[in-house]
C-alpha cells in the first residue's frame, strides 16, 4: 500500500517517527529567556556577547536556535523587510537584544498562520513601536514584495546536511503546512493548537490531514532520524497536539440503533496510531459507531475485541512490513458469529503502507483516509464524502 495510504506517518507517538521541513531547530537550553536577570555571557552561552545598552546581546545563530527560523531567513529578513537588530558590532556583525527578538517572535507567529512576510514585517514593527521600552529595528527599508523567505526554502534548495540544525525541507506544500511545521519547531504549543484548529475548521478534516498534518509528520520524522537524537522533543510536541486535535473533532450523535461498530486497531506490535485517530475522528464526524483500541493490539485480545462486538468491518493498521501479518488478516476474516443459519462475518480492511507490494487476500486496501472513509461508508448504506 503506498506511503499515501489513508494516514500514513513514517513515525508513530511513542517511537521513531519518520519525516523532512525547512525551519531551524530550537535548542533552549543553549539560549537564556528574553528578559532573563543574568545575561547570556554569564550563563557561559559561547553565541552571547556582552551587553548592550539595550540589554544582553545574542548572535544570528543563537536567536535562529531559538526561534526554529533559519539564520538566512533572518538575514533576509532584516535585508527585505527591516526586522534586524538594533547592535551590530563593528561593521557587520548582528547582536540581537530582547527587543530584537520580541520583533522576530511577533514575525514568527503571523507568517505561521500565514501572513504574507511582507505584511508580518509591518505589523511586528507596528507592534514595537507602540510596545513600551528599549527600540528595536531600525525603520524599515522600502518594503520587499512577498517572496521565499530564504533562497533554501524554494524547490530548488539543497537538502540539510545529516546533524544539521538548518532548514528541514518541507517542499511545496500549503502555507498552513510551513506553519505548523515552524511553530512545532520553535516548540509553540499555543500556535500549535490555533493552526490546527483553524485548519480542520476551515479545510475538514480530510484536507487538513493530507495536506497539513501528514506532511509536517513526515518532515519531523525524516530530520530526526538524520539528525542524530535531534528533534525528538518536536516530533512528541506535534504529535500530541494532533492527537488532541483530532479527538476535539465534534462528533454527529450515533443513532439510537446504530447497527454493528466498525473495529479499529493497530496490528500486533505495531505502535503507529494516529492514522488510526484520523480515521476514527472521520467516522465518529459522521456518525458512525466505531470502537478504536490503538496500538499493538496482541492477535488474541483482537479476536475477543471482533467476537465481542460483533462490527461490520475491522480495521487492521501496519506501518511497516514486519507488522503486516496476512495470517491475521484471514483469521479476522474467518470469523463469524450470529444464530446458525444467519452467521455473519466482517469486513477486513487492510490499512497503512505495511501491507504495500501484492494484493492481500480477503481484504480491501484504501489509499487515502477519504477512500477508507467511503469504504466503511457504503457499508453503512450512506455515502460518507471524504
Amino acid at each position: 500500500m503506498p506511503d499515501r495510504t489513508l494516514p500514513s506517518p513514517a513515525y508513530r507517538r511513542t517511537a521513531r517517527p519518520s519525516a523532512t521541513i525547512t525551519v531551524a531547530a530550537p535548542d533552549p537550553a543553549a539560549v537564556p529567556a528574553v528578559g532573563a536577570t543574568t545575561t547570556a555571557t554569564e550563563q557561559g552561552d559561547p553565541a552571547a556577547v556582552p551587553d548592550t545598552p539595550y540589554g544582553a546581546a545574542l548572535t544570528t545563530g543563537a536567536v535562529a536556535r531559538r526561534l526554529g527560523v533559519a539564520p538566512t531567513t533572518l538575514r533576509s529578513w532584516d535585508r527585505r523587510y527591516g526586522i534586524g537588530p538594533v547592535h551590530h558590532e563593528g561593521a557587520k556583525h548582528r547582536r540581537w537584544t530582547p527587543a530584537d527578538i520580541a520583533v522576530l517572535e511577533t514575525m514568527c507567529r503571523l507568517t505561521a498562520a500565514g501572513v504574507p512576510p511582507a505584511e508580518a514585517a509591518r505589523t511586528a514593527r507596528s507592534a514595537a513601536a507602540d510596545r513600551p521600552g528599549p527600540p528595536a529595528a531600525d525603520a524599515a527599508p522600502a518594503d520587499a514584495p512577498d517572496a521565499p523567505d530564504d533562497p533554501a526554502e524554494g524547490p530548488t534548495r539543497r537538502p540539510a546536511r545529516p546533524g544539521n540544525w538548518g532548514a528541514l525541507p518541507l517542499g511545496r506544500v500549503r502555507p498552513e503546512c510551513r506553519g505548523l511545521a515552524r511553530a512545532a519547531v520553535r516548540l509553540d504549543s499555543g500556535a500549535v493548537d490555533a493552526l490546527l484548529g483553524e485548519v480542520l475548521a476551515a479545510h475538514g478534516l480530510v484536507t487538513a490531514w493530507d495536506e497539513v498534518m501528514m506532511p509536517a509528520l513526515r518532515a519531523v520524522g525524516r530530520k530526526w532520524e538524520t539528525s542524530g537524537e535531534r528533534y525528538v522533543e518536536v516530533e512528541h510536541l506535534l504529535s500530541w497536539h494532533i492527537s488532541s486535535a483530532l479527538r476535539r473533532v465534534p462528533a454527529r450523535p450515533v443513532p439510537p440503533r446504530p447497527g454493528p461498530p466498525v473495529v479499529v486497531a493497530c496490528a500486533p506490535g505495531e505502535l503507529h496510531t494516529l492514522p488510526l485517530e484520523a480515521l476514527t475522528a472521520g467516522l465518529a464526524e459522521r456518525g458512525v459507531p466505531v470502537r478504536m483500541f490503538g496500538g499493538a493490539v496482541p492477535a488474541d485480545a483482537l479476536d475477543e475485541a471482533v467476537r465481542r462486538a460483533g462490527p461490520a468491518a475491522v480495521v487492521l493498521w501496519s506501518q511497516s512490513r514486519a507488522t503486516a501479518s496476512r495470517a491475521l488478516v484471514r483469521r479476522v476474516g474467518g470469523m463469524t458469529w450470529g444464530v446458525r443459519g444467519a452467521r455473519t462475518r466482517a469486513t477486513v480492511m487492510a490499512a497503512g503502507p505495511g501491507w504495500a507490494g501484492a494484493p492481500v487476500e480477503g481484504a480491501v486496501q484504501p489509499t487515502s483516509l477519504g477512500e477508507a472513509l467511503r469504504i466503511l461508508g457504503a457499508l453503512y448504506g450512506r455515502d460518507l464524502p471524504g
